[in-house]
């Protein structure tokens, strides 16, 4: 739809909150359905929302609610090459040949990496980790590496990259490289001994949504299974999930299909602090509580992706796959300073992009900000961070001179990285790639604005732009006295959200504010009720920046409708229900 008068009436009347936001609830036969559910399996109603949103019917949601690896786990084999690269790695390992690993600079990457290097370890044998500078080498194998590498190894392994390097795999003459990667390939495919890629050109794409660790664990899944069939043991795999979990979700990968059950199950052997990289970091960001998708999105991934951005390449590599906790906890300190360090040089890049972005107009398909001087370790973060300010894909494009590097981030639904590989194959573009979520592109000045405005056009023939940019949707309605720690617990087995999966959102219709003061800097902490006794307590962060969070904190005895999504508050070893709010309106 191009506008919003067509898509009926305003959830609870919410025309325009106090965020100039228009409030859109579940359809007619999503409440139908929802009731249905309720119904025929005794599920309270907002889990039923949930699980009919992710089109789960009743018979089906106890086993939506418990997955299971045994159950979702695909068979490594459906994927092309993968008997051929599982079968190297594994010869390779027990031959103690010389291993190479180039991983990508991000967490995808470096997890990937870790999964490699600490399956080798636990086999005894260890591999060179090479990690390419992203300034100086820019993404993906390069030539003068890989003939390097390959003048000193037998094997290289290329995680999170590779499908796209033809040149660069040639020149690795005198050693045999696998490809692991999920990026979209092109209609050739490089010289590598195998390219397993559930992007590739040939594959059905029923996989396509798996980030590269998900397909490192699938080759390790394979080559333990290689070496059962020959009488052998390969290392325990499910300790490893820690790694792809946090890749999973920090490669903004949708949580559906195995993505749950892998990030279920991450989650929990993460809990169990065995890594010590991963515990370091999690002591250093100040996690107090179990990990959830959250801590791996906003705290962990971040400090791993720091060295990339703006530090030494390979720091978070090192850091996942370390063994050494004095080493972990250098490490961790170095990345937490470093990701102190991004977020300044992030925040000045932000404003100059939503500035610009803002002048050029923030109702089309595409948003984007280009400028000499942005730091090419930050335009990925940056990018990240208009799209969430405009719900619109978003590039964003730091010059050097005449030759620009950008990334761009996009919405559900829409394949940003199928519509820059179209762009760049067209010739707008010097090169561009990646997958539906995120990607990566390189051009020149000249080419900058038909570039943008052919992406634009391609976008829009996906749909994106085509919703109103500031509707926030809503899930349901839900009273005070109903959000319990007990309901949190349900809606937690419905989970995990994230990319793909969000989190639902309740509006609490026609509340009272009992209390409402500013916390910190610029958040505001409220307590409101229903007026029947029951009261919950919801915290708004940088609302004390916006007219809204300052209207609420004068509300002078006036009701409201809030919405926000519920979570965990820890304080002092008590947990509790609080809502992360993030509109209001008022009732009435």
């Amino acid at each position: 739809m191009t506008d919003t008068q067509h898509m009926g009436p305003a959830f609870l009347g919410v025309a325009e909150s106090l965020k100039g936001r228009r409030w859109v609830g579940p359809s007619t036969e999503e409440d139908r359905l929802s009731a249905a559910m309720a119904q025929t399996t005794g599920l309270p109603a907002p889990v039923c929302r949930v699980l009919v949103q992710r089109g789960v019917t009743p018979d089906a949601a106890d086993a939506y609610l418990t997955p299971t690896l045994r159950d979702l786990l695909p068979d490594p084999l459906s994927l092309r090459d993968m008997g051929a690269a599982a079968e190297r790695f594994r010869l390779a390992a027990q031959r103690r040949e010389r291993i190479a690993v180039f991983a990508d600079y991000d967490v995808d990457g470096g997890a990937s990496a870790a999964l490699l290097m600490v399956w080798l370890r636990q086999m005894g044998h260890r591999a060179t980790l090479y990690i390419p500078d992203r300034i100086d080498e820019g993404y993906g194998p390069n030539e003068p590496a890989m003939a390097d590498l390959a003048a000193r190894h037998d094997l290289i392994v290329c995680v999170d990259c590779g499908t796209l390097s033809h040149g660069p795999i040639a020149a690795a003459v005198g050693a045999d490289v696998i490809v692991l990667d999920h990026h979209l390939g092109g209609e050739t495919l490089p010289p590598a001994l195998a390219v397993v890629n559930p992007n590739r050109q040939d594959e059905s794409g029923d996989l396509g949504y798996l980030c590269a660790a998900g397909v490192v664990f699938l080759m390790l899944v394979e080559v333990n299974r290689q070496m059962r069939n020959a009488g052998a043991s390969g290392p325990p795999l499910m300790d490893l999930l820690d790694l792809v979990a946090l890749a999973t979700v920090a490669d903004v990968a949708p949580l559906t299909g195995v993505n749950r059950a892998l990030v279920r199950q991450g989650l929990t052997v993460m809990a169990r602090r065995d890594r010590v990289g991963l515990v370091a970091l999690a002591d250093v960001a100040g996690m107090d509580s179990a990990p959830s998708p959250y801590h791996l999105g906003f705290l962990l991934g971040p400090r791993v992706n720091a060295g990339g951005r703006i530090g030494k390449a390979d720091m978070g590599a090192e850091l996942l796959a370390t063994d050494d906790p004095v080493r972990a906890r250098l490490l961790a300190l170095e990345l937490d300073r470093l990701n102190t360090e991004r977020r300044a040089i992030e925040a000045e890049v932000r404003d100059a992009a939503l500035l610009q972005a803002e002048a050029r107009g923030l109702d089309g398909p595409l948003v984007w900000a280009a400028a000499d001087g942005w730091h090419p370790g930050v335009v990925g973060i940056v990018a990240a961070r208009v799209k969430e300010a405009t719900d619109r894909p978003a590039v964003v494009i730091g010059f050097d001179g005449d030759i620009g590097k950008g990334s761009g981030r996009s919405v559900a639904g829409v394949d940003l990285g199928a519509a820059i590989h179209r762009v760049a194959a067209e010739g707008l573009l010097i090169k561009g790639g990646g997958h539906k979520m995120a990607a990566g592109l390189t051009v020149t000045r000249a080419n900058l604005e038909p570039a943008m405005a052919r992406l634009a056009e391609l976008l829009a023939r996906q749909g994106a732009g085509a919703g109103g940019p500031r509707d926030l949707h809503v899930d349901g309605v839900l009273m005070p006295g109903a959000a319990t720690a007990d309901l949190l617990d349900q809606l937690d087995q419905a989970g995990p959200y994230g990319a793909g999966a969000p989190a639902p959102r309740f509006a609490f219709p026609d509340v009272k504010i009992l209390f409402a003061k500013r916390v910190g800097a610029n958040h505001l902490k409220v307590s409101f009720g229903d007026g029947l006794g029951a009261r919950i307590d919801a915290i708004a962060f940088g609302a004390m920046d916006e007219s809204w969070g300052q209207a609420i904190e004068a509300h002078g005895g006036a009701r409201f409708h809030l919405a926000g999504r519920l979570e965990v508050n820890v304080w002092q070893g008590r947990r509790s229900v609080q809502l992360r709010l993030e509109d209001a309106a008022r009732a009435g």
